[in-house]
């Protein structure tokens, strides 16, 4: 009884943490192709370049779930822990996204994507927009964005004013104008619901890592071998020296009179 409590304990952990480790890897891989879209000679710091942040939360959650995911399969409390912790810190760093919403063209096209495509509106929920300078609903605020949420977290017919004022209205009278479920919460969602096609993809990434390593390897060896055989270490005798006596030298300057 107890060995399949535990079995069932892994089995619900793996399917939490396995859709969080395909998040991540499309968090790695969008932050990739945004940094590489940009102009080249842009250097930005890493608080300034949203490309950056997405890149470093998407690389710091696949870290977090694979430590979670030996943590499940080992049965090591301790590794849970710090993948509970690493997700708070990862929740964090998204919000930052967020509040580099209008700063990055590439980045809002992004999560505009995003949010339509999986019919989510901010991290946990639409009033994470808050933490934005342009949707935050401070009265100090002057935008006519005041308390608004992006157009992509509107149902229905878009237009760019769709969503303003909707931080003031509950949730349920705002799920009738925007989507109100948090988008991490979608794509972790999809993620349960697809376990299949997330091993699928794990394994296949997995074999490919070590096809690479491999054949990086021998490429390497390859190479030097016909480094080698292209340079050979040649070692020419040494002539040893030979030292002429006076005789010798009376031969030599006779022979030569």
């Amino acid at each position: 009884m107890t060995q399949e409590t535990s079995a069932s304990c892994k089995m619900k952990s793996l399917t939490l943490i396995l859709p969080s480790q395909v998040a991540s890897g499309l968090m790695v891989a969008i932050g990739i192709y945004a940094r590489l879209s940009k102009e080249a000679g842009a250097v930005d710091s890493l608080l300034a370049d949203p490309s950056l942040i997405l890149l470093t939360v998407g690389i710091l959650m696949f870290a977090i779930t694979f430590v979670g995911c030996t943590g499940a399969l080992r049965d090591l409390p301790v590794l849970l822990k710090m993948v509970r912790r690493g997700q708070w810190d990862a929740a964090f760093l998204m919000g930052k996204a967020i509040s580099s919403y209008r700063d990055d063209l590439d980045l809002q096209n992004l999560i505009d994507y995003i949010q339509k495509k999986f019919e989510c509106c901010g991290v946990h929920s639409y009033k994470d927009w808050s933490q934005n300078i342009y949707f935050e609903c401070q009265d100090s605020n002057p935008s006519l964005e005041r308390c608004a949420v992006p157009f992509s977290c509107c149902q229905g017919v878009f237009n760019t004013m769709c969503g303003y004022g909707t931080q003031n209205l509950s949730p349920w009278r705002a799920e009738s104008l925007i989507y109100t479920e948090g988008c991490l919460e979608k794509i972790v969602g999809w993620g349960q619901r697809n376990l299949l096609l997330v091993a699928g993809l794990a394994t296949g990434l997995f074999v490919l890592e070590v096809i690479e390593t491999v054949t990086a390897s021998r490429l390497c060896l390859n190479q030097k071998s016909a480094s080698d055989e292209v340079n050979p270490l040649k070692t020419d005798p040494v002539t040893p020296v030979q030292t002429l006596n006076s005789n010798d030298l009376k031969l030599i300057s006779a022979k030569s009179t």
